[in-house]
């Protein structure tokens, strides 16, 4: 069965005037002890297709973030199945080859349990027709270049009602290396760029930019309904648009 296709947004990057991304040191944050610590290692290869197409973006700094961390630790809060981002239009869970990993929310922040040789994969549903483009980082490293993350680095597209699954780092264009939790020692942040991200394991990170897509099909300028009811019958609530 062949693989979907990912898009890679090639995007004009715009000049960063935006505060970084809040920081996990805070008197809030559940802290994983020594032992409980996880990475990310450079995993088995795999088949992941890439093209690029050229988008820009309607903002110069991302309409949404959220940071993950994770150890193998057992945390305490809220499980949550997904993290809702840009107001539900958007939601990111994250995956092992037969279910979803729980995460858990408290305090404002999101944590996930893993297992050193566990393979995972970042999952991202786009609820609305709108176009955007996710930036992914794994212990602050850019999963597409390989270097120190920035929140204005390159990202996926993210298309209209479609999923996107970034299941490793980028190795060219048709292969990654996969993601697989780890002993810190052994995460790929430890083991490049002279490991100056050796002591930034346990960490995922996203932030959300919305993309201009010309090809976006354009609204009706009428876009009255009589009986506006009638379009859903599930009887339940469905996410932003």
């Amino acid at each position: 069965m062949m693989k979907k296709r990912i898009i890679l947004a090639m995007v004009l990057l715009l000049g960063a005037c935006s505060a970084p991304l809040q920081n996990t040191s805070n008197a809030d944050i559940q802290v994983a002890k020594e032992s409980e610590r996880l990475g990310t290692k450079w995993g088995d290869e795999v088949e992941s297709r890439v093209t690029s197409v050229d988008l820009r973006r309607t903002t110069n700094k991302p309409i949404d973030s959220t940071q993950l961390l994770y150890a193998n630790k057992n945390y305490y809060g809220r499980q949550v199945k997904s993290i809702s981002l840009v107001a539900g239009k958007v939601s990111f869970s994250v995956d092992t080859d037969r279910a979803k990993l729980p995460m858990y929310r408290d305090a404002g922040n999101y944590y996930l349990k893993g297992k050193s040789g566990q393979p995972y994969r970042l999952v991202y549903r786009n609820n609305s027709n709108n176009t955007y483009e996710i930036v992914a980082s794994v212990d602050g490293i850019d999963v597409i270049n390989g270097r120190p993350a920035s929140q204005y680095g390159e990202g996926y597209v993210l298309s209209p009602r479609d999923t996107l699954v970034i299941e490793g780092f980028r190795k060219s264009n048709n292969t990654v290396a996969s993601f697989i939790f780890s002993k810190p020692q052994d995460a790929y942040a430890a083991n490049t760029m002279k490991a100056k991200l050796a002591n930034n394991t346990g960490i995922i990170g996203t932030v959300v930019y919305q993309l201009y897509d010309p090809k976006a099909p354009k609204k009706a300028q009428s876009g009255l309904q009589a009986f506006p009811a009638d379009t859903d019958n599930t009887g339940y609530a469905k996410p932003p648009q």
